[in-house]
């Protein structure tokens, strides 16, 4: 992996030098929303622009936190390649798994409230009981859900709904399609669901259900629709105006359309054929309408999210409002045990050159996203969005790269 991207680095410098400084009506998918950055950053921007080149991103938005305040944001190319819009840090994305954070920011708001402990059995607050059928005598906390470790594996192809027709909330979702799923004898239960050698709590595993019983945790335990608490409780009070897990609370023409690059050219999502991933249902449309909204629904721009992740940043406090207490936040961003890098609702990513940065990621095909604290210092954070997918060739290596560059920029601002 270092050769890999050693040679992409090689790459990037001589694509510097022979960058031409005007751009060519053929290149209008990488040139930067904003002519008085390129001309003030004209270096960092053509490193960009070659690197969505590169990796065949369409668009690019990202915004830079240094001491609990955004101090760089922008946009690249084409959200929409038709239409010739350009990004900006306003545009709006589908943030994909780095929803899980919203979902367990909720639950933890209700934790602070002293409404249930990290390390009660679940079973003590759902309406069925949930157990690993391979360790029936195991309980499954709150802890576990939070950190993946609760024995529940990866998702098989049966949890992949991606062209739900109509936005959340839906009336048997996420009960009882959790008994449906998870219980033996359930129409959509499949016996891999559940890890068969190894007990709740001793191995982590990431799995999106987990994500799914939180925010039905959230309901049952605050009495309130997931969706109307996060409104009340996490997006108003942040100041989140752009950001929602309904796609039609939006102007679809703010919002980027999900490109994948396959045989030479882009294609929308609802166009994908043969693109070698084998649990992917195309959806009927151009957008996500997810039906696990709660694990990878939530829509927001990096402008809206800075917000959030400032929060974070700063002890559970922005612009004076506080959403969790310090010790909470502290908590959450504490390796939880067994030790695999996860906590709650959180975890760590190790580049191959030693910098360890906390956070989340996420993908879909056609989306990439980031939202990320330097670690130990916790003083930089970067959010960037694509809308291309790691799902190709170079995609991923050119990604890892893009994060890397960012935080330079961070490190230098």
């Amino acid at each position: 992996m270092k050769k890999i991207l050693g040679i992409f680095i090689v790459i990037l410098l001589i694509g510097i030098a022979v960058l031409p400084s005007t751009v060519s009506d053929s290149d209008k998918l990488y040139i930067p929303n904003r002519q008085d950055e390129y001309l003030s950053d004209q270096i960092f921007d053509r490193i960009l622009t070659l690197l969505m080149k590169i990796g065949h991103f369409p668009s690019l938005s990202a915004s830079i936190i240094k001491n609990d305040e955004v101090v760089w944001s922008n946009g690249y190319g084409l959200y929409d390649i038709e239409r010739e819009k350009y990004a900006t840090e306003h545009t709006i994305y589908i943030s994909c798994s780095i929803s899980k954070t919203i979902t367990g920011t909720a639950l933890m708001q209700l934790y602070e409230q002293g409404l249930f402990d990290l390390d009660d059995d679940v079973n003590n607050y759902l309406p069925f009981s949930l157990r690993n059928p391979n360790f029936p005598d195991n309980s499954i906390t709150f802890r576990m859900l939070l950190s993946h470790a609760s024995s529940i594996n990866n998702d098989p192809e049966s949890f992949y709904w991606f062209n739900y027709s109509i936005d959340p909330p839906i009336s048997w979702y996420p009960h009882p399609w959790l008994e449906e799923y998870l219980l033996p004898g359930g129409n959509y239960y499949v016996s891999e669901i559940w890890d068969n050698e190894s007990s709740p709590g001793t191995e982590a595993e990431y799995a999106n259900v987990n994500f799914v019983i939180i925010s039905y945790l959230v309901e049952l335990i605050s009495g309130e629709p997931f969706l109307e608490y996060c409104d009340e409780h996490i997006l108003t009070p942040l100041g989140m105006e752009n950001s929602s897990f309904n796609l039609s609370y939006f102007d679809l023409d703010n919002v980027a359309i999900p490109y994948h690059y396959n045989n030479g050219e882009y294609c929308t999502i609802n166009n994908i054929v043969d693109n070698g991933l084998e649990w992917f249902n195309p959806p009927d449309i151009i957008y996500y309408r997810f039906l696990h909204y709660p694990v990878g629904g939530f829509y927001t721009s990096v402008s809206d999210l800075s917000h959030f992740l400032i929060m974070h940043m700063n002890g559970g406090v922005y612009n004076g409002v506080r959403i969790l207490e310090e010790d909470t936040i502290e908590e959450m961003h504490k390796i939880q045990p067994p030790d695999h890098g996860y906590g709650l609702a959180w975890y760590y990513t190790r580049t191959q050159y030693g910098k360890i940065f906390s956070g989340h990621e996420g993908d879909l095909p056609g989306y990439h996203n980031s939202m990320l604290i330097q670690y130990p210092n916790n003083d930089n954070g970067v959010i960037f969005f694509i809308n291309g997918d790691r799902y190709t060739s170079l995609g991923g290596y050119i990604a890892e790269i893009i994060r890397s560059i960012l935080f330079i920029k961070a490190n230098k601002l």
